[in-house]
């Protein structure tokens, strides 16, 4: 499959004639071939006007046939073959064998959302019947079932070109749910969006669906991006980026005549709380392995832990020697882009020069322009609380050591924590009354708790939740990884007295879809 820089609108390739993109080598800061051009308002409106087309045919597709479209994006993923993997090696600068896995996780979203669809406990159906005896008053016959809200705006990320990209988490859950999908690329890796994107509208075109089931878009300014989440027929948005980037959208979402939800994953500096039991016993095998988190992807994960709680004495000692060592032998690693690492760079030295900040130690230099040198800091408690920037995040391997001079002190920071993707706690049997006290401070604060782990890596499963209060997203009730990430683009209908003829299947007497149904409170397959 080659790559062309056009753009893909239903089942029509065609260049777009605004501001080009190019994509540029990670490795060694050049531009790439071919240059892809940018879309118009009117690109735009072709896009959406195809999704709404597609929307009321595509939204009641039988489970069979919208669980085996995806099966089929997955293959058509796969199909590809390593050209993907060469591309997205080059734009991104990540190695083979990171990308390898980040397409086994992109087709494993797509067929477990199959199941989920197949599985049917998404559409949450109950039926509570008609009591006309009832006294002072009758029950009417009632019915629920959830329905797709209509096409998405996706947004592609720029940390992974394909798990949270154009067949990433955010398309496959929406496509789930039963909506068509528009996708904005990322400009940083253009031309594996382009693959991505031509291997499903190929699976939409195979499985005979609507063409406005899925749609690409380029575009480098605010005139795709904003003019999505404008557009009246988009009626929800899947956004991975910074804070600024999700924001924006959420400005522009809520002043539409109709208000949409934009669910965005945004910043996050996921603590890490090392109590004092579990450095007594680990201090420097936890210093060792928090570095191989730390550094991991050059630290572009945003469940990157940027900030260590513990507190002051000889074991956080230990822990920052073991951490030194370990990181003095981190290669600097080649970052996503140049955009990326100036922030980066940015940050790191916004840190060294802060006077309440002392810089404790520092990877391999770099030998490129292009990369990043991990790097760890330390500030006392009393200055962290002093100086709100201190918690901002910095979008790659650095971290932030707060020395604590007692437990209340970590529950106190803990408290004025902002929302997090994310916390880790590290604890032995002797310090679960502590965590006992400190848990209730995260389940307000974050969406992922851990233990005796460190956050990067995001199992996709039934239970995962990779979201959490704001600013980490923008609605903590949601997540954008897992299949409760189907969930965003639902809503509930209810019928009441409706005839049996018009009635959806999945709410029909005898249970012809054979779901899982709450029948007048009781939970079964009736």
């Amino acid at each position: 499959m080659s790559i062309s820089g056009e753009m893909l609108i239903g089942a029509t390739a065609l260049r777009g004639t605004d501001k080009p993109i190019r994509a540029i080598e990670a490795a060694t800061g050049q531009p790439m071939e071919p240059a892809f051009g940018g879309g118009t308002a009117a690109d735009v409106e072709r896009a959406c006007a195809l999704a709404w087309q597609a929307f009321d045919s595509y939204r009641e597709t039988t489970p069979e046939i919208r669980a085996g479209f995806l099966e089929a994006c997955a293959q058509a993923i796969l199909d590809i073959g390593d050209a993907l993997i060469t591309r997205a090696m080059a734009e991104s600068g990540l190695p083979r064998g990171r990308l390898e896995g980040e397409r086994g996780r992109t087709v494993g979203q797509l067929r477990l959302f199959a199941k989920e669809v197949r599985d049917g406990t998404y559409l949450n159906a109950r039926i509570d019947p008609a009591l006309p005896d009832r006294q002072p008053l009758p029950r009417p016959d009632l019915r629920l079932r959830m329905i797709p809200l209509g096409p998405v705006a996706v947004f592609g990320a720029s940390n992974f070109p394909l798990a949270f990209s154009v067949g990433g988490g955010d398309t496959a859950s929406a496509l789930a749910a039963g909506c068509p999908v528009v996708v904005k690329a990322h400009s940083a890796h253009p031309g594996t969006s382009e693959l991505v994107g031509r291997a499903i509208q190929s699976a939409v075109k195979a499985r005979g669906l609507p063409e406005g089931v899925f749609s690409l878009l380029f575009g480098s300014g605010q005139v795709v991006g904003q003019g999505l989440v404008a557009d009246p027929r988009i009626k929800a948005v899947g956004f991975t980026g910074s804070r600024a980037g999700g924001t924006a959208l959420m400005k522009t979402a809520a002043a539409r005549p109709e208000p949409i939800p934009v669910y965005a994953e945004m910043s996050s500096i996921n603590p890490v709380f090392l109590l004092p039991q579990a450095m007594a016993s680990r201090a420097a095998g936890i210093g060792k392995a928090f570095v191989g988190s730390l550094t991991l992807g050059a630290g572009q994960f945003c469940t990157n832990p940027g900030l260590v709680l513990a507190l002051d004495g000889p074991e956080l000692e230990t822990f920052l020697g073991a951490a030194t060592e370990a990181l003095g032998g981190a290669p600097a690693q080649t970052m996503l882009t140049p955009g990326i690492l100036g922030a980066y760079q940015a940050g790191i030295s916004h840190l060294a020069g802060n006077n309440r900040v002392r810089k404790v130690a520092s990877g391999q230099v770099a030998s490129a322009a292009t990369q990043g040198e991990a790097a760890l800091f330390e500030t006392t408690a009393e200055h962290f609380m002093a100086d709100p920037a201190l918690a901002e995040e910095v979008f790659g391997a650095a971290s932030l050591v707060i020395r604590c001079p007692d437990a209340e002190t970590m529950l106190r920071l803990a408290e004025g924590l902002e929302g997090q993707l994310t916390a880790t706690i590290q604890m032995e049997e002797g310090d679960v009354e502590m965590a006992r006290r400190l848990l209730p401070v995260l389940e307000r604060r974050v969406g992922r708790i851990l233990v005796n782990g460190y956050p990067t890596g995001v199992e996709v499963s039934h239970a995962m939740v990779h979201g959490g209060p704001y600013p980490s997203t923008s609605d903590g009730r949601s997540t954008s990884v897992g299949t409760l990430a189907i969930g965003r683009f639902l809503r509930p209908v209810c019928y009441q007295d409706m005839p049996a003829a018009l009635l959806p299947e999945a709410l029909r007497d005898g249970n012809p879809m054979g779901l899982w149904r709450r029948v007048d409170g009781v939970l079964g397959q009736s």
